[in-house]
């Protein structure tokens, strides 16, 4: 089941009216592709897909582009609007599906994540641990931890903590300055997960369902591997406009883990460390740093982002790490408030009387 109706708040203008999975990263892909490319691989051939905020373009793109690698009826897109109270509720809202479905374990997957996995190696060893509950990990530095679930577990790899978000967040046990946190991907059995189910507070993973399996000593942590190309793991949470724009950044060179299709990876990258979206383009003399451009945002001749930090914050958004998104709206706004432009016209005189007609005009900021 792949849990694709997040907001992403943290997105700001760009999730206003589209689901954080659905957005465009590195070209053409949407983020949703890297969980689908996941699934594919994986060799994985029944799923459910739940949306919720502004689903359509996720209810069109999926099975467009990944429904022939799933036989008729065995890739289903479900609307919950307004439906679900939380990541739980979803799979509780959905349960007569997968009952139906006779699956003895059910995958559970975030759709808004930016990593390369086999999910059947993870299956292997949720079974092989006899596990009821297995969480995937992925190890992060300490002070970095503080925005996941973060868990601690035993040489056999049981879960013996699990705090959602902490503010200090504690270290891997054996491995101090790193911490274990959750990728938001879950294997269940299906009976345990059914009996969680029937406690309507349940609503979220986070809060309910992992704490009461890390209770009960049945939830196993499974790390994700390193990637054989490049020898480490590597997976993003790109919930934040600077993870969003320097996630994309990390594939402009040599790809950490393999982009969901073969669309070029480097036609969206342009000037200093800055992000096209599909649908933006460019006039002459631009110049952008650190920035993301939203699709549909023309930038006009000479714009300057990036530089002038109080500049920036006149028209756009930027990030206290130094990102600036621009859209069309900021743009409108821009050419509608800024002051116009004075031009000088220069006659055929003198050096002398030149430098003192053009001196006010280079010394006026409008100019």
């Amino acid at each position: 089941m792949l849990l694709a109706g997040g907001r992403g708040t943290r997105l700001h203008e760009l999730t206003e009216a589209e689901a954080k999975p659905a957005i465009h990263f590195a070209g053409s892909h949407r983020i949703v592709d890297f969980a689908m490319a996941n699934i594919v691989r994986s060799g994985l051939q029944r799923l459910l897909v739940a949306t919720q905020f502004a689903p359509h373009t996720l209810a069109a793109h999926i099975p467009l582009h990944w429904g022939s690698h799933f036989s008729p009826g065995s890739l289903l897109v479900r609307d919950g609007r307004d439906a679900y109270r939380g990541t739980a509720d979803a799979v509780r809202r959905n349960w007569p599906v997968l009952v139906e479905s006779g699956a003895e374990e059910i995958l559970v997957l975030a759709a808004d994540h930016v990593y390369a996995m086999d999910y059947a190696q993870l299956i292997q060893a949720h079974r092989a641990a006899r596990a009821e509950v297995t969480v995937a990990v992925d190890v992060v530095p300490q002070a970095e931890a503080r925005e996941f679930g973060v868990m601690q577990a035993d040489r056999s790899g049981r879960i013996v903590s699990f705090r959602e978000k902490p503010a200090d967040p504690p270290a891997i046990i054996g491995e101090p300055g790193f911490s274990m946190a959750s990728m938001g991907v879950y294997v269940f059995s299906r009976c345990w997960l059914d009996a969680a189910l029937a406690d309507d507070d349940a609503l979220d993973f986070g809060h309910h369902l992992i704490p009461r399996a890390v209770a009960d000593g049945v939830a196993m942590a499974y790390r994700l591997p390193a990637s054989p190309e490049t020898g480490r793991a590597y997976w993003r949470d790109v919930g934040t406009l600077d993870a969003l724009r320097l996630t994309q950044l990390d594939f402009a060179e040599a790809l950490p883990v393999p982009l969901p299709d073969a669309a070029d990876a480097h036609s969206w990258r342009f000037g200093r460390d800055s992000v096209l979206m599909p649908g933006a383009s460019v006039s002459r003399f631009v110049r952008l740093a650190r920035a993301i451009v939203s699709p549909g945002a023309h930038l006009p001749p000479g714009l300057v982002v990036g530089e002038d930090p109080v500049e920036d914050r006149r028209w756009f958004r930027r990030t206290e790490g130094g990102t600036v998104l621009v859209t069309p709206a900021m743009l409108q706004r821009r050419a509608q408030l800024r002051p116009r432009k004075t031009l000088v016209a220069l006659r055929s005189v003198s050096p002398t009387a030149l430098g003192a007609r053009l001196r006010p005009a280079l010394d006026n900021p409008n100019a």
